[in-house]
């Protein structure tokens, strides 16, 4: 059942992704060149959504179960450090250069087009790289661990505690 709601909540964020036109570099494009022919109406419907959000997060940080008795998984850190810093950067580069961030490329596949394909395929490899690297940080070997299996930077950090 909970597959159903899954995809529901998709196709109806996908429609009003395409409905908006955010699924158009042209337009993304247009709301980030501020010194050229700037378009407002993406900062307004991202003004709109996060209006709409607000009260759903506040309503949600009092909850433990979502409304489907699913666990609620909300962010919960706070600190700004080089990884954010890092990541906001790269999305935001690939926002600019491309005109489409992960939503719109996904939803822009079904209305066609190679340049949202090519997007979403280097997308998804950006993040295999991403998962290889978090593993191999986690899975590299330390000075008193010599097969890497991470053991010795688990005690390490047990003992810290």
């Amino acid at each position: 059942m909970n597959i159903l709601f899954a995809l529901g909540a998709g196709l109806l964020f996908g429609t009003g992704l395409i409905l908006s036109g955010v699924t158009n570099p042209a337009k993304v494009l247009a709301f980030l060149d501020l010194a050229g022919a700037w378009d407002p109406s993406l900062g307004i419907l991202m003004l709109g959504a996060l209006l709409a959000a607000t009260p759903a997060y506040a309503l949600a940080r009092r909850r433990r179960l979502s409304l489907l008795g699913e666990p609620l998984q909300l962010p919960t850190a706070t600190r700004i450090d080089r990884r954010l810093l890092v990541g906001s950067l790269v999305f935001g580069g690939g926002w600019g250069l491309a005109g489409y961030c992960p939503g719109p490329a996904v939803a822009s596949i079904l209305v066609g087009g190679v340049k949202p394909l090519l997007f979403f395929l280097a997308m998804v490899a950006g993040m295999a790289v991403y998962e290889l690297l978090e593993w191999r940080q986690q899975h590299r070997a330390s000075p008193g661990d010599p097969a890497g299996n991470g053991h010795a930077q688990e005690t390490a950090y047990s003992a810290k505690k």
